[in-house]
């Protein structure tokens, strides 16, 4: 059985036209990345949901998914380790905050570490 769409939501954003002359305005807001000095970082240490393992989590970050991973992946080169980029936050894998936190803040990013 089918289900039934109750809005246009539920389409997932698609819209349809039948006017030949139709032309989509992006609504979606374009993000700029602040400037490091203006980043207001956290560093945390997470256990939840990984079987026990520990991964250090930043967040707060604001700007550009590209500019995202790109911080990411920096910081997962200088630590030896994987990682991710997802949902404005950057996981990386082990206990790695104080190293992290050292390596942003001569980057001129704020870091403050949340948690035990």
């Amino acid at each position: 059985m089918a289900k039934k769409m109750s809005s246009l939501e539920d389409l997932g954003g698609f819209v349809f036209s039948t006017n030949k002359d139709f032309e989509f305005e992006s609504t979606e807001e374009v993000t700029e990345t602040l400037a490091p000095n203006h980043q207001r970082l956290e560093a945390h240490l997470d256990k939840k949901n990984r079987a026990g393992k520990i991964a250090t989590i930043i967040k707060g970050f604001e700007g550009t998914d590209n500019d995202l991973k790109a911080l990411a992946k920096e910081l997962k080169t200088l630590c030896g380790v994987g990682g991710a980029a997802k949902d404005g936050e950057i996981i990386i894998q082990g206990n790695f905050r104080d190293k992290i936190m050292d390596y942003l803040s001569k980057k001129n990013y704020k870091v403050k570490r949340v948690g035990g």
